[in-house]
């Protein structure tokens, strides 16, 4: 009986020439394939995983649960690694992850496999969520071993060994740089984008427009949430509405790359400790991001606000490094769905060449009050009890100042 094998395919290069390898090494191997969205045709896919010796394919499509408690559950925590990342491939993997994982369960085999790259964060981000899930897994990945190591010593060997093994390549000379592909976004980094000067030409764009292409024209659309949630888009243009999560975030990707919204080239912090340039396109989840911090300005307490703001960096760091499935993302899950039980309401926004502009919010949990914020009514405030407020406020100013000069004095 040859040991079973669940592997992350998607039908690349890479995880191609190590399906055919791990056949060579005496497995059976079951190839899964997650559809998070890529525009990949997933038949084709199916063929070739077959045509390479594998003895089965799964197939998962996993676009709408991807959505609702991955992508949706970022957004209302405000994850964004390094302020700028919105973490689009981090936020897929774990999903990944735990279906081939249960794939594994399902198919009663003990070991899995992925072609993530041992320079990375993916490598990470699959094993610590294969672990935490089911800790007795036995994990293969070949970019860490050293046998695999010494037959393959980059992309060139990769393409030899495919053509000895008949293995069906698509030559990418149009794109001497790998790609990341899900419904939240599509990553661009290597090859020619790891010159940190080389800028990155419009034909790179799949998911948006560059700003200065976009139409000089505004698309003004609101955006309702409930509990920090996204649940109603209307474009106040021609009418269209979607309240369906999964149709809501597909439309708000088209009209918002359209606008230019949404691209990001970063020089990142890899967890592994490596220094990466990537080039991002995010339309939808940058303005959901956009919306959703100004509706708790209206509708967030200041001290809630205040200690949720502590714990975003530590929610992104956590979710870049792949720590999906732990003690302390549980803990931290439960603290943000809690700031968002009064995060209700609705923002109007303005779509415009690359720009994001807020023109409105309304919310029935507002903690915002007219008369008491206006400069023209007096309303329930009394202003002379500032000047107490202040004096308290000054008195350790005060006592520090005398110190300083009372020291200064004796040099």
């Amino acid at each position: 009986m040859k040991e079973k094998i669940v592997l992350a395919y998607s039908g690349g290069l890479d995880t191609s020439v190590i399906l055919k390898w791990l056949i060579e090494k005496n497995y059976e191997v079951i190839a899964f394939v997650a559809d998070v969205g890529q525009a990949d045709d997933f038949e084709e896919c199916r063929k070739k995983a077959l045509l390479l010796g594998a003895s089965k394919v799964i197939i998962a499509d996993l676009k709408r649960e991807f959505i609702d408690n991955y992508v949706l559950k970022a957004i209302m925590g405000n994850a964004v690694y390094e302020g700028r990342y919105l973490l689009g491939t981090a936020l897929a993997r774990p999903l990944i992850a735990k279906k081939q994982i249960e794939a594994a369960v399902n198919e009663e085999a003990n070991t899995v496999a992925h072609g993530a790259t041992g320079k990375g964060n993916d490598q990470v981000r699959f094993e610590l969520c294969y672990y935490a899930l089911k800790p007795d897994i036995k994990v293969i990945s070949p970019w860490k071993d050293r046998e695999f190591l010494e037959m393959f010593k980059g992309r060139t060997d990769l393409l030899k060994y495919a053509a000895e093994k008949k293995i069906p390549v698509k030559a990418s000379i149009d794109k001497p740089y790998s790609e990341d592909d899900n419904l939240m976004h599509i990553s661009h980094e290597a090859g020619i984008l790891e010159d940190p000067m080389y800028t990155a030409q419009k034909a790179i764009l799949e998911k948006m427009v560059l700003p200065q292409d976009a139409p000089d024209k505004e698309t003004r659309i609101a955006i309702h949430f409930k509990n920090g949630i996204p649940v109603k888009l209307i474009n106040k243009e021609d009418g269209t509405v979607k309240e369906d999560s999964y149709e809501m975030y597909t439309y708000l990707n088209e009209i918002a790359g359209m606008n230019g919204i949404g691209l990001l080239d970063m020089v990142e912090n890899r967890f592994v400790g490596i220094k990466s340039r990537g080039v991002y396109e995010t339309p939808a989840a940058t303005v959901l991001h956009i919306a959703h911090m100004d509706l708790e300005g209206i509708a967030m307490d200041r001290e809630v606000m205040r200690l949720r703001n502590m714990l975003t960096p530590k929610f992104s760091e956590l979710i870049y490094y792949g720590f999906w499935f732990s003690p302390e993302m549980d803990f931290l899950m439960a603290a943000i769905e809690k700031s968002q039980e009064l995060i209700d309401g609705s923002v109007h926004l303005c779509l415009y060449k690359g720009n994001v502009l807020i023109e409105g919010r309304e919310s029935p949990s507002s903690l915002y009050n007219k008369e008491l914020s206006s400069m023209d009514i007096e309303g329930g405030f009394d202003q002379t009890d500032s000047k107490g407020f202040i004096r308290i406020n000054a008195i350790r100013l005060m006592a520090h100042r005398a110190i300083v000069e009372a020291s200064s004095r004796k040099h």
